[in-house]
């Protein structure tokens, strides 16, 4: 079993920022047992996400990634968001998180994916319990753990905490996707949960940072954040919480997983905003 998370930098940060990527790992476990490819799977991946984001390091941010891929347990669900049609005899008064269904499940993507975005099944049977209970721990909730160390970390030594939940975006929607299928996605969505989850100034900051650049951005359209922005975020005892979405055609080509040469570019320009955000948070 590999560490199911990874965590660059200083465990108390040196500037009131956190950053992490739940949906760049690809380390695959070996009681997956899924009915396609890992090729398939990774479907699912925010690829390259924690390297692109990788200069907050550098600025004294640490930086969490999860080693385990998303479509095998997704960090970014509450694990009592689980689907009962996946689940071999689920019950909700043995389950210790509780049944806390977030709708995704209707999609096949609540805390295990059962299918991948273009509908086909990932698995040609049931998990049971145990199986569900047996991802949890080993690899859910460490990742929670270790994010809240840090952020608890952030918020002791400074008195506040501003978090980057970091991921990315497939440039066309899909068959699934809430926005519909088809539809042409922005180069950056950020989400604050309508205004819910950090300070306006916080998310204007990033905004005005990369806008400033030349790329288009939108604001809780179509992602608000969801359960990392969500469990983490407390604006008013000065904990504040932010996703970001990068569209990946800025830097991949969606087929093959393999950067362009757009890759560096974008870097740059994540960096430029990381340096924005630093002086802000500063």
């Amino acid at each position: 079993m590999h560490d199911p998370v990874l965590i660059r930098g200083a465990r108390v940060p040196e500037l009131p920022l956190v950053l992490d990527s739940p949906h760049s790992g690809n380390r695959f476990p070996e009681d997956f047992a899924a009915a396609v490819t890992e090729h398939e799977l990774r479907d699912g991946e925010d690829c390259y996400v924690d390297e692109l984001f990788g200069a907050g390091v550098e600025l004294g941010a640490p930086l969490l990634a999860a080693q385990f891929p998303r479509t095998y347990i997704d960090p970014n669900r509450h694990p009592g968001d689980v689907d009962p049609d996946l689940i071999e005899g689920f019950s909700e008064t043995d389950w210790p998180w509780g049944y806390r269904p977030s709708g995704k499940a209707r999609i096949g993507k609540s805390l295990i994916w059962r299918t991948l975005d273009d509908g086909r099944p990932i698995y040609t049977r049931r998990l049971s319990m145990a199986e569900l209970r047996q991802r949890v721990e080993r690899y859910h909730a460490p990742y929670h753990a270790a994010l809240r160390e840090l952020l608890d970390a952030a918020h002791a030594r400074h008195g506040r905490v501003y978090h980057i939940n970091c991921h990315s975006m497939k440039s066309v929607a899909g068959k699934q996707s809430d926005d519909g299928e088809g539809a042409l996605r922005p180069d950056f969505v950020l989400g604050d949960r309508d205004g819910s989850s950090c300070a306006a100034a916080f998310t204007e900051c990033v905004r005005a940072a990369l806008a400033g650049q030349g790329y288009k951005v939108k604001v809780n359209d179509p992602y608000k954040g969801v359960e990392l922005v969500r469990a983490y975020a407390d604006p008013a005892a000065g904990r504040h919480s932010l996703q970001v979405e990068i569209n990946r055609r800025l830097y991949m080509d969606e087929s093959t997983y393999q950067k362009y040469a757009g890759f560096e570019a974008l870097k740059t320009a994540l960096t430029r905003m990381l340096r924005s955000v630093a002086a802000f948070v500063a």
